[in-house]
């Protein structure tokens, strides 16, 4: 049985240059980057190489790129030691209802701590509107974080508008970009961002590695106290062979190449939809129909369970999912899904499938997916 992995929102293999290069460091550049000696200066050399490299991809400067553990370090960071040390400001953040678990349990854990959060709703889409955050600021609002693209259905919001919103507005901004930056092309300048969160492991690189930029000028937020690695941003040695292996995948990722994989993965998406279309079953598709991700595609299939659907696509050798990865294995309700739907719709929650695509689909594996899946929901309606 051929296997086809179809969850590459969740997690990506690691490209095969990837573990080359990681595979280099760890035989060949084992010193400490903050040793003074020989074998700490050629560490040194490929820590602040690779961060260069990956500063100019989201058009920032090197001392603006902290590495960290990934997307939830991340997340956590930018939000639980921004709001603690900007609290003297005030103690209002606004989010959204469909962000990623490191944001809505930070935001839980902030509301322990006495702060207010408001949590915006979305449209049918999972969508929200510069004007919803436009309502929703404060004198007291320190913090706004909004997802960048949403990792279960796709949909994009409009970063750059709420950036531009709140650049005469005390209130820092951040993005979890974690989903869109294997997909998109980022540029902080024109987000007008201050904190932005990456994983490596969901653009072809290895797991356990990631960055935040931190603006040049905003407050540190410094989570991890201990050496005076990554300037005092981040303590604890740098992951090296898994920066170089974030920095090699980042490379490969160029900018052209994320408009080829667009064009790509938009041709998978009407492959499946025809054939859905062509063999008379009733769906419909969770998220925007213009903007979203490319490589996300989630479908409702009215009168289907999830786990169902997954368990008979996985015997037959396709991966997929019904949502966010980071709920330990779960096939529960899509709280998503639950944010986007009307009470007469709840139901989209548990009956929904989110396929994503990426690195080595060809196709023909889609083709056959297609037939698979088609074959799958025919025999639940039965």
């Amino acid at each position: 049985m051929v296997e086809v992995y179809l969850d590459h929102a969740a997690t990506t293999p690691m490209h095969p240059e990837v573990i080359q290069e990681m595979t280099r460091i760890m035989s060949e550049v084992y010193g400490n980057p903050s040793s003074i000696h020989g074998f700490g200066r050629k560490a040194s050399f490929e820590l602040e190489m690779a961060r260069e490299e990956i500063a100019k991809s989201i058009n920032a400067h090197s001392t603006e790129i902290v590495f960290n553990s990934g997307g939830t370090e991340g997340d956590n960071t930018a939000i639980i030691q921004t709001a603690l040390t900007q609290q003297g400001k005030g103690k209002h953040v606004i989010t959204t209802t469909i962000e990623h678990s490191a944001v809505t349990h930070s935001m839980d854990y902030l509301e322990q701590l006495g702060f207010e959060i408001t949590r915006l709703e979305v449209d049918e889409t999972g969508q929200i509107t510069v004007e919803q955050v436009e309502e929703a600021l404060r004198d007291d609002t320190i913090l706004v974080t909004v997802m960048y693209g949403n990792n279960e259905v796709g949909t994009i919001n409009p970063i750059a508008d709420i950036g531009a919103l709140l650049e005469d507005h005390q209130a820092l901004f951040h993005t979890d970009a974690v989903q869109a930056f294997g997909s998109e092309i980022l540029d902080t300048k024109a987000l007008k961002v201050d904190y932005l969160s990456i994983s490596g492991h969901k653009i072809n690189g290895p797991k356990g590695i990631g960055f935040l930029y931190v603006k040049q000028g905003r407050p540190v937020p410094v989570m991890m106290h201990g050496g005076d690695q990554e300037e005092k941003k981040r303590a604890g040695t740098e992951n090296l062979a898994a920066i170089v292996g974030l920095k090699t995948a980042i490379k490969i990722l160029s900018e052209e190449q994320k408009r080829v994989n667009k064009m790509k993965y938009e041709g998978f998406k009407q492959i499946i939809i025809t054939e859905l279309e062509s063999s008379g079953i009733a769906f419909e598709l969770n998220g925007h129909p213009e903007n979203h991700l490319a490589h996300i595609l989630n479908i409702w299939f009215k009168g289907a369970k999830s786990n169902l659907i997954l368990s008979k696509l996985d015997l037959l050798g396709f991966a997929v999912s019904s949502g966010s990865a980071c709920s330990a294995g779960t096939v529960s309700p899509s709280p998503v899904i639950l944010a986007m739907r009307s009470e007469a719709e709840k139901s989209a929650a548990s009956e929904s499938i989110r396929i994503s695509f990426g690195y080595g689909l060809t196709e023909e594996n889609i083709r056959d997916f297609s037939s698979a899946l088609v074959k799958t929901i025919q025999s639940l309606s039965k």
